[in-house]
């Protein structure tokens, strides 16, 4: 693996820890693809550093069984600033 690549993957896995970011956050923060960050935190992580890429994947999971309030809340939201 490439030194650059390694150190966005560690870069990327400390951010979404500190951050609770979200896949899409996360790429839009650092300038990459939702499917660059996902590949970094599910199959190079792993292999750097197995203890990391268990508490992303924590944080993933528990963004995954939230995202349904998440966009609920867009739409409410959408729909608010419509009546005003």
């Amino acid at each position: 693996m490439q030194e650059y690549i390694r150190k966005r993957v560690l870069d990327i896995s400390n951010y979404i820890l500190e951050s609770s970011a979200t896949v899409r956050q996360t790429a839009d923060i650092f300038g990459v693809s939702k499917s660059t960050v996902h590949k970094d935190v599910t199959e190079r992580l792993p292999l750097i550093n197995e203890k990391l890429a268990m508490e992303v994947k924590q944080v993933l999971e528990n963004n995954k069984a939230e995202r349904h309030i998440r966009g609920g809340e867009a739409t409410r939201k959408k729909y608010q600033e419509q009546e005003n």
